[in-house]
């Protein structure tokens, strides 16, 4: 059974990893709101503002200024939604798409150095992590409301 005790080091531990892993690496300027919004463009392709908001998940105004200031970099784009020509879509560029690989590909080799120094059984426990995290990432299904 997990206790709010439990979660709260989770996230604390997690945040710990996450920010160490970043200053590690030193080789972006990026504000980790602006990391999301990219990774999310790369990774389910072109979406307006409001989308990127739910996913990330921060609120409209913040995708906004991630937007704006990832836009201002080169890293991103913004271009007329093919679905609504009165609507915007952001679309990442070439330059955000290397940039975020690069970083993920530093982050992943100061991560793999580090895992090297646990035991055997500790990297066991390690191999089911990326799913139950990628698992818990996901927003809960809202439960269907009883008319």
């Amino acid at each position: 059974m997990t206790t709010e005790q439990q979660a709260f080091d989770i996230v604390v531990a997690l945040h710990r990893l996450l920010r160490t892993l970043r200053h590690a690496v030193k080789n972006t300027s990026l504000q980790p709101t602006q990391v999301l919004v990219l990774s999310q463009l790369l990774t389910s392709g072109p979406m307006r503002v409001g989308e990127l908001a739910a996913r990330v998940p921060c609120s409209q105004p913040t995708a906004t200024v991630a937007v704006s200031s990832l836009e201002s970099a080169g890293y991103v784009r913004r271009e007329p939604d093919p679905a609504d020509g009165r609507a915007i879509r952001v679309v990442a560029t070439d330059t955000g798409r290397e940039l975020i690989l690069s970083l993920a590909h530093n982050e992943a080799e100061e991560l793999a150095g580090r895992l090297r120094r646990l035991e055997p059984a500790e990297l066991a426990i390690l191999e089911q992590l990326p799913g139950l995290l990628n698992k818990l990432a996901q927003p809960p299904v809202a439960a269907p409301q009883v008319s």
